[in-house]
């Protein structure tokens, strides 16, 4: 009788994978055979939690990622850098205090942090870092500055973006940069009215705008194009005939910080005889770049712990952080804060825990690049990988609910959509899960890819 209960059991189990399988199947073949997928390409893989196969489409193909690349940049972080890893930035000062009077240079370093000044932490605003760097003045008794004050931007190398961005999202607030200082996301906002450009809300020091912008529609659709250090800034496109703000990526963030705290020692009376400067800025120079003092520390400023850093990277799909922890993870254990060495270590970093190499063709750390090319088996592996590691529920708790109801990270380009997580059905199985497709063209994209993972559900 027990023989025959377990062979009934078993025939069920399969009877019911075999089930999902073939929703799976024919929700996948309904979408290619639509017609705005008459030109367009599938990777589709599909696990149980342990790593059990249950069905794929050219599961090994590999695609544009879109944003789901950020799953093996968090998870590689998390597990190499810890969860309580900190950025630093520090603020020090040269030659000699004297009475109230410094004679010589202020410099602010940092080892890269993405949320210096950003407004998603609690305790981590850029109010929070004025008050902190005028009260070390203060409580130093400092009220005239006689030399400089240098932002040294130098702790990762002098190139700012991956190869490959495409120069449309460049200026635009998600194609930000990132620099050994970054301030504010390294983001502005610009108001504009009726099309006229009336104020941004961060100064943009040397920087000249060419507007272009036509009136006409109800939303944005204008492109923002600065260049990394460059001071030239150009907006086209249409936008409401209305008041409306519009974001783009600060083309030069250490000078723009150096700026902001200019204006803050002026309103505290303190004065500074000098200019603003920074490292990078006397390298386009040709100068001798400044050497940076190792005491007379005033500041040491530390960033949020990397597990609530993965949790905006995730839930907001923040591209500069995804690029800001390949220079840190090259930095950290290659020694060089490159996007080449970031790359090439991520790319190690997957290739150990088993992923063929093919499948992993990574051109950045976020996902923006249309140059990477990844399977969905490989981001089922990855995600696999993460569910058996300590630091899953902080990876996991970034993970946003879309509008399927199903948790998982979804990523976005032109013609290009992708999806990667976890969800457990109505029958209590748990799967995991990658799909991305390619070239799907003027159809409702998320809606076509929900109706195919809702055979999961």
């Amino acid at each position: 009788m027990k023989k025959l209960f377990f062979a009934l059991l078993l025939i069920s189990q399969f009877y019911s994978s075999q089930t999902i399988s073939q929703k799976l199947d024919g929700a996948t073949r309904n979408l290619l055979s639509s017609a705005p997928a008459y030109a367009a390409n599938l990777s589709f893989y599909v696990a149980d939690e342990q790593g059990n196969f249950v069905y794929e489409y050219n599961g090994n193909q590999g695609l544009s990622t879109a944003s789901t690349q950020k799953i093996f940049t968090a998870a590689a972080a998390l597990e190499t850098l810890g969860k309580g890893f900190q950025y630093k930035t520090t603020v020090r000062y040269s030659g000699t205090l004297s009475g109230n009077i410094l004679d010589g240079d202020l410099f602010l370093t940092s080892t890269g942090d993405p949320t210096l000044g950003s407004w998603r932490y609690d305790g981590y605003k850029p109010e929070n870092f004025k008050q902190k760097l005028l009260k070390s003045l203060n409580d130093k008794g400092i009220r005239k500055i006689t030399g400089n004050l240098i932002i040294d931007d130098s702790y990762f190398d002098f190139q700012t973006v991956p190869g490959g961005w495409p120069w449309n999202d460049l200026g635009n607030y998600y194609g930000a940069g990132v620099w050994g200082v970054n301030w504010r996301e390294n983001q502005f906002d610009m108001q504009m009215v009726n099309g006229d450009l009336k104020k941004t809300n961060i100064d943009l020091p040397n920087v000249k705008w060419v507007n272009e912008v036509r009136t006409g529609g109800s939303s944005d659709q204008s492109l923002i194009f600065t260049a990394p250090y460059s001071d030239v800034a150009y907006i086209n496109g249409k936008l409401p005939a209305k008041s409306i703000t519009v974001s783009g990526a600060t083309p030069n963030p250490p000078l723009t910080l150096g700026a902001e705290i200019s204006d803050w020692l002026k309103i505290s009376d303190i004065q500074m005889a000098g200019k603003v400067t920074s490292v990078s800025e006397q390298k386009i120079a040709g100068e001798k770049t400044s050497t940076i003092p190792k005491n007379n520390v005033l500041v040491e400023y530390n960033s949020p712990t990397l597990d609530k850093i993965i949790f905006w990277f995730m839930r907001k799909s923040v591209n500069l952080y995804g690029e800001t922890l390949i220079k840190t993870l090259a930095k950290e254990k290659k020694g060089e804060g490159s996007f080449d060495a970031g790359i090439s270590f991520l790319k190690d970093f997957w290739k150990g825990k088993g992923i063929h190499p093919t499948m992993i063709n990574f051109a950045d750390g976020s996902g923006l690049s249309p140059q990477n090319y990844v399977s969905a088996r490989a981001e089922v592996q990855a995600l696999i990988y993460s569910k058996k590691q300590s630091w899953f529920p902080e990876f996991y708790d970034g993970f946003p609910t879309q509008g399927n109801g199903m948790k998982m990270k979804s990523g976005t380009m032109k013609d290009t959509k992708s999806f990667a997580g976890y969800h457990t059905g109505r029958d209590g199985k748990k799967y995991v899960f990658a799909i991305i497709l390619n070239n799907y063209q003027c159809g409702n994209i998320s809606d076509a890819l929900y109706q195919v993972l809702n055979s999961l559900k």
